[in-house]
This record gives C-alpha cells, sequence and structure tokens, in this order.
C-alpha cells in the first residue's frame, strides 16, 4: 500500500509547526489526530479526522535503492516536444503494473538537441522482462522516428544511494 505524509507545513498557523508525520493510511491518520489535539489544541471529531484525510499526501520515497537498476537512453533529436506523447503512451499501455518507478529527461548542455532519459526499475530482469513487452518495442520506434541517431542504451545496477 502506499505511504501517505501530512505535512504541517502545508498549513499555515501561529504555531509554525514543522512536524511532518508519514506511513499507511490508518495509523497515519491516528498519529495525525494525536498531534493535533496534543500539539495544536484540536479538538478530536468527525471534521478534523476529514481535514486531516484531506491533507493527506503521497510520501516522498527515496528515487532509488540499493539493488535498483537505471537504464539510461541517450537520443539526439530536434522534435523533442513529441518525447512526453510517446512516453505517455507508453506508460498508459503498461498500465499500474509497470515496472518503471520514476524516469528523468535531461538535455546535454554541451551538445544541443541531445537528451539522456534515466530510467529506474527494481531490478535487472524487471527491465528486461520490459524490454521484450510489445509496448517498450512501440516506444522504441517511436522514439527511433523522432530521433538524428539511433537511442543508445547503457545498463545500471544502483550500487550505493546516500542523500545529501
Amino acid at each position: 500500500m502506499t505511504r501517505l505524509m501530512i505535512d504541517c507545513r502545508a498549513v499555515p498557523s501561529d504555531a509554525n509547526c514543522t512536524m511532518s508525520l508519514q506511513g499507511e493510511p490508518a495509523e497515519l491518520l491516528e498519529l495525525a489526530v494525536r498531534h493535533a489535539v496534543d500539539s495544536h489544541g484540536h479538538v478530536d471529531g468527525p471534521d478534523l479526522r476529514d481535514a486531516l484525510r484531506a491533507a493527506m499526501t503521497p510520501a516522498w520515497e527515496p528515487p532509488s535503492a540499493d539493488g535498483a537498476f537505471i537504464q539510461v537512453v541517450e537520443f539526439a533529436t530536434d522534435r523533442i516536444d513529441e518525447w512526453g506523447p510517446i512516453q505517455e503512451r507508453l506508460v498508459k499501455t503498461l498500465g499500474e503494473n509497470r515496472p518503471m518507478r520514476w524516469s528523468i529527461l535531461a538535455q546535454d548542455r554541451d551538445r544541443p538537441g541531445t537528451y539522456v532519459a534515466l530510467v529506474e526499475f527494481g531490478s535487472y530482469p524487471t527491465a528486461m522482462a520490459n524490454s521484450a513487452h510489445p509496448a517498450t518495442g512501440n516506444w522504441f520506434a517511436e522514439l527511433s522516428a523522432i530521433s538524428r541517431t539511433s537511442p543508445t542504451f547503457r545498463n545500471l545496477d544502483v550500487t550505493r544511494v546516500r542523500p545529501y
């Protein structure tokens, strides 16, 4: 289940509370109620609980973890505005169970028109199964059609993640 969070900084208050809580929805609600009552003087009741549920947002998760796998795709194009729709078609076709966790698209400052996409998967086998999926073949054909050069791929195992 998705972890959720409530951040007091998102709600202006006289207390200027900086507390951020996260967890599974039911336990987060109970902890947030206790915090709202004990630290902010609210009264527990349906209105408070409804407001806290409405304030819940997906919790931030680390962008990667040891053991994950990142695929780097480099390509050159003058049609970068078509990248987004190509990606969205892939995501829609693969559905909610898609194996990609996140992606980043970056433009090379030293080589105008050259782009690098980083895509994270939970593991190398997961990424390779995705590569064999027909939707990924369609994605590659569409990307190749807008590219001036054949896209290149690098396969990277994540060996260390450290926040700074």
